[in-house]
């Protein structure tokens, strides 16, 4: 037994453990305590990519942006409407687009090639520069990078809202002599635009053509067709418009919403512009604030102060988030 004691106490000794376990003599350990393993490099985020291939961009290094549009996608870091901002209406325009049609075709294939093409010509187009996103979408088409109607989409966009009609749809010729096919979005930028200018008729030969291709509207369509209404002073053609979209179940815009209530508002319809409101009321917060907001302001505006009380109590009864200027005309008029 006291040799039992003696071992158990011995080792409580660290050293004696050490030796035992080991053989070796405790000088002989290696003591100090395993590194750990460094942190993974932070990935960059979308912003910063961004403002790298700003500054490569701004001084002329097109080899680093090829490389930054290859990395920033295989780090999920997609492009945005500030990636190619460097490129301005500038004297150096007519160089960084050279340079940035020989680099791009040296992107990884697939998205990454197919988006930074889509990426710029949207950037171009915000330049006025459809003549430039033409070219490129001929380096696309001759490179086989994946065209498709998105591709246009910025093109058609820029086009009629402009209300240059007869150019969009030399684009759609374009589109169709490259086998691409229009689809909804691109037809609604016709109709929206035909519908901004109350032209009814063109924006019906819009519809039958998409119906002559087989094509159902969808929630911008009908957005167009509630602006083309109240444009042309049919609120309730509108308000028929968005009975039909109900029953189809498609989402109506906070916007279609915006339309029916300035157009009620314009024609001195206020009572009607109240009942409005009040009949979507409680289904979505948003939309309420949204409504109710643009309508007591618009109420104000024209001094109808009994119709605008009147929503402006339902907004605080309902807890909406009001303006400023909404919130002090509600505690100076309605309290």
């Amino acid at each position: 037994m006291s040799l039992l004691r003696r071992y158990v106490k011995e080792a409580t000794n660290s050293s004696f453990l050490l030796q035992s376990i080991s053989g070796r003599s405790i000088s002989t350990v290696n003591t100090n305590p395993i590194a750990p393993p460094p942190h993974p490099p932070r990935r960059r985020t979308t912003t910063e990519f961004d403002n790298l291939i700003y500054e490569a961009g701004n001084s002329g290094d097109f080899e680093a942006v090829r490389r930054l549009l290859n990395t920033r996608v295989v780090n999920a870091c997609f492009n945005t409407t500030a990636t190619f901002k460097f490129l301005t209406n500038t004297a150096s325009y007519a160089s960084s687009l050279e340079d940035l049609r020989r680099v791009l075709p040296q992107t990884d294939v697939g998205y990454t090639r197919r988006h930074a093409y889509e990426t710029l010509i949207a950037r171009l187009c915000k330049l006025g520069r459809i003549v430039d996103a033409l070219v490129l979408i001929n380096d696309m088409a001759v490179g086989r990078f994946g065209l498709s109607s998105c591709t246009f989409h910025p093109i058609l966009n820029a086009l009629t809202k402009k209300s240059k009609i007869e150019e969009a749809w030399r684009v759609v010729e374009v589109m169709r002599s490259h086998a691409v096919p229009m689809d909804v979005t691109a037809y609604n930028y016709f109709l929206t635009s035909h519908c901004y200018d109350g032209d009814v008729a063109e924006a019906s030969e819009v519809l039958r053509k998409m119906e002559g291709e087989g094509m159902e509207g969808d929630t911008r369509t009908y957005d167009a067709l509630v602006l083309g209404a109240c444009k042309s002073g049919k609120v309730e053609a509108a308000m028929a418009i968005l009975r039909r979209m109900e029953e189809e179940g498609l989402p109506v815009l906070y916007a279609t919403h915006a339309h029916v209530i300035g157009e009620m508002v314009e024609c001195g319809y206020y009572a009607q512009g109240v009942e409005f409101v009040l009949a979507y009321a409680g289904k979505d917060q948003r939309l309420d604030e949204e409504s109710m907001g643009s309508l007591a302001s618009k109420l104000v505006k024209r001094k109808r102060f009994k119709e605008a009380k009147l929503v402006l109590k339902e907004m605080s009864v309902r807890g909406l988030r009001m303006g400023t200027a909404l919130r002090e005309f509600y505690e100076k008029q309605c309290d």
